[in-house]
């Protein structure tokens, strides 16, 4: 029974990271009101848009989840790092921005519902991969949304645009 609650501490608190809004900014309102003309600036000494910066965020957030929940015919391992990054820094079109967030925010929901899923297992590894679990994948994930959404504040501060 110990180990029961452990776990449902443990996703608890799996989830509060995924969500943000404890020690930096969340995703929603790093994105919040990003005006449509700026979207693909790329700023003075900094390498990406606020376009690749989102669309990175979804990429790669697709691929663990896939890589957590293979979809039919299991598996399929994307080049890094070309394949995680959009080579434009403008959207392709006008509905790419609200595509990408949308996105993002669908599978942010599925992953969390394999942390919540009866008798989920976060430290079992997988049976592909390098050992890796769901526990790690979670925090990979965690890990990664709040070092580019930091990223994504200091584009919007040299564009002028953070409230």
């Amino acid at each position: 029974m110990a180990v029961d609650n452990q776990s449902a501490e443990v996703v608890k608190e799996l989830l509060a990271l995924l969500e943000g809004k404890q020690a930096h900014a969340d995703f929603e309102k790093a994105v919040k009101d990003f005006p449509v003309e700026l979207r693909g600036v790329v700023p003075e000494k900094l390498p990406y848009s606020a376009w690749q910066l989102v669309e990175h965020l979804r990429i790669t957030q697709r691929d663990i989840l896939e890589f957590c929940a293979p979809p039919t015919g299991g598996y399929q391992p994307m080049e890094w790092p070309k394949a995680y990054w959009p080579e434009s820094a403008e959207p392709p079109y006008p509905g790419s921005w609200d595509q990408t967030l949308a996105a993002i925010r669908s599978d942010q929901k599925a992953f969390e519902a394999l942390l919540q899923k009866p008798g989920v297992d976060l430290y079992k590894p997988f049976r592909w991969g390098d050992g890796q679990n769901l526990l790690r994948e979670a925090m990979l994930i965690a890990d990664h949304n709040a070092y580019h959404l930091g990223e994504l504040v200091v584009l919007r501060r040299l564009l002028g645009i953070w409230k």
